[in-house]
């Protein structure tokens, strides 16, 4: 550990500058896609891959990173996940086809997924329990919605100024200084453990079960839903993901510890999730593409026009931890999905020559409201009841499942949108006007996800159902997570 204080809060800003990269590229992509889809001559489908791509193995990869961070040493992997990352990010300007940047930006996210938990490990061991660390946590918590708002601005600016490759070229001297810096200022640490135990095949077994449902989803424009390409695939990702779990049950350091899912706070948590992930960014996603593609926005217009979202998403976060704690998570995250699954249906009423302020400010305000009263009771509920071992596990698997559920969510709303579209010109509608018609369609999906979500918020034991108030550790993994 460092010996001062100033080193420990030096060592901290390379590790924030580092998790704060990998948050940015989380956003920054989503206003440049229609961009790099032209330069790179992507199919409408192919398109969600840049996104789902990176969210699979950034989800699927998370937990067995952090088991790796903590057995080989934080700061080794940490800078293993950093030099990947910086490498494929340098890779993904360089892109030369579709294909090529899809592969490129998994790598990216796998690098990211190594990142993430390796760096929060770092901060928790460098900052004893007490008024530092909560500070440092509270910090690292805010680089969160920061980091999405800024790479929103940050893409539009830098797409119009220099080119979409420029997104991912940012990256590498950031990436580079920040390697050097992590040598000298960081500290190592890792368990002590006289045996290592990872879960390999179960952070094979899911990624491939998550990826090739993604890849079923993308395809069945092509194939067919009903095809035996698309079902055959669609029961090898459950196959798989049956696997997965019987592996879970008899390894000795699983991946997901199935005792873990029968906490229902915890079971219940992640449920929302995946169906909050599969709602929120699918919107994201659909949200930019609408803009751009029938609008005409800019890339910087687009990033402008998100912060109505992202602004009162950042508003709102106080009042819903307030409302939380007094009233119990059950009552929030209702609220949330309700506002989230509004909000998005508010935005099939934007016409083909529609405006911001008639016609987007409404739903993005309603939707980044129903975002903060959304994941962070999402967030309490996930670690209540949660031993303090086991804390950093809990609010690492409801980063994974919003991530999977994202990915999953992408591939299928793109999927609805361009088969609705292709649907509408066969029929003889002018371009803008098929367009649309796809996107209402793919909102509709993404309000009817966000509607499954308030459903499942009914899973979410109320406090006096079981399980203990959240403990002091409980909520500094919140605030890192958040």
């Amino acid at each position: 550990m460092q010996s001062t204080p100033l080193h420990r809060w030096r060592a901290f800003g390379v590790l924030a500058v580092s998790y704060f990269m990998t948050i940015v590229d989380l956003t920054i992509v989503n206003v440049a896609l229609p961009t790099i889809g032209t330069k790179l001559h992507f199919g409408a489908t192919n398109l969600s891959w840049i996104v789902t791509a990176y969210g699979i193995t950034f989800g699927g990869l998370l937990p067995l990173a952090g088991r790796a961070a903590d057995l080989l040493g934080r700061r080794r992997v940490f800078m293993i996940g950093l030099a990947l990352f910086t490498v494929a990010s340098l890779a993904c300007g360089l892109a030369p086809n579709d294909l090529f940047l899809i592969i490129v930006r998994a790598i990216q996210g796998a690098g990211a997924a190594i990142v993430l938990p390796a760096g929060l490990a770092l901060v928790m061991n460098m900052f004893e329990e007490g008024a530092d660390r909560n500070k440092a946590l509270g910090a690292w918590g805010a680089l969160g919605p920061i980091g999405a708002t800024v790479g929103l601005i940050a893409g539009g600016l830098i797409v119009r100024s220099w080119g979409w490759e420029y997104i991912f070229f940012l990256n590498v001297p950031i990436g580079l200084i920040a390697l050097g810096l992590t040598r000298r200022l960081v500290p190592e640490s890792r368990l002590d453990a006289t045996a290592r135990h990872y879960d390999i095949p179960g952070g094979i077994t899911i990624t491939a079960a998550l990826m090739s449902a993604v890849y079923a989803i993308a395809t069945a424009p092509q194939h067919g839903w009903g095809s035996a390409h698309t079902i055959g695939i669609l029961i090898g990702s459950a196959a798989l993901l049956g696997t997965f779990f019987a592996i879970e049950s008899m390894v000795q350091a699983p991946l997901l510890p199935p005792r873990l899912l029968r906490n229902r706070h915890l079971s219940g948590a992640n449920a929302v999730a995946l169906v909050l992930g599969g709602g929120f960014f699918a919107f994201l996603f659909v949200g930019t593409l609408y803009m751009q593609q029938v609008l005409h926005y800019s890339a910087l217009q687009t990033g402008f026009a998100w912060l109505g979202a992202s602004l009162t998403s950042i508003a709102f976060a106080g009042p819903s931890q307030l409302l939380a704690t007094k009233l119990g998570v059950r009552p929030v995250l209702m609220l949330g999905m309700l506002l989230v699954s509004s909000g998005i249906a508010l935005t099939t009423l934007a016409p083909v020559h529609g405006h911001y302020w008639a016609n987007l400010a409404a739903p993005m305000i309603v939707t980044g409201a129903g975002t903060a009263f959304a994941f962070i009771p999402i967030s309490i509920a996930g670690l209540t009841g949660v031993g303090e071992d086991e804390s950093g596990l809990a609010s690492g698997l409801i980063n994974t499942t919003q991530q999977l559920g994202g990915s999953l969510g992408v591939a299928l709303v793109a999927t609805v949108a361009a088969t609705r579209t292709n649907t509408l010109l066969a029929q003889g509608h002018a371009v803008r006007s098929a367009l649309t018609g796809g996107f209402h369609t793919a909102f509709i999906v993404c309000a009817a996800i966000g509607a499954v979500g308030v459903v499942l918020s009914l899973i979410v034991p109320r406090q006096e159902e079981g399980g203990e108030p959240v403990a002091p550790v409980a909520l500094e993994a919140f605030a890192a997570q958040n």
